[in-house]
């Protein structure tokens, strides 16, 4: 690699598609808080896909759903009763 190029956290990390439940490592700088044990032992930080080549329907020829209804319902769950969406709820109603 040349010199100064990559930024100092430039590190291997495990990059694992959580709807195939596939793993790799692989280099990135990307901020992570969690980290798994590898096959070799060692433990890299984890950076968690929602999608990539092993699950996308171009690379597949399947179609899959993703959950995108169950997580607005989750975030409308936990912050619904905010003091946000009330301001919200009362300029829709005005």
């Amino acid at each position: 690699m040349k010199k100064d190029l990559h930024p100092e956290s430039y590190r291997t990390v495990i990059f694992r598609d959580i709807n195939a439940n596939e793993s790799w490592l692989g280099r990135s700088c990307a901020n992570t808080r969690d980290t798994d044990t590898w096959e070799d032992g060692n433990e890299y930080p984890l950076i968690k896909l929602e999608i990539s080549n092993v699950s996308h329907p171009f690379f597949t020829g399947k179609m899959q759903f993703v959950d995108t209804a169950g997580r607005i319902d989750k975030f409308n769950k936990k912050f619904g009763k905010s003091r946000f969406a009330k301001k919200i709820e009362e300029q829709e109603e005005a």
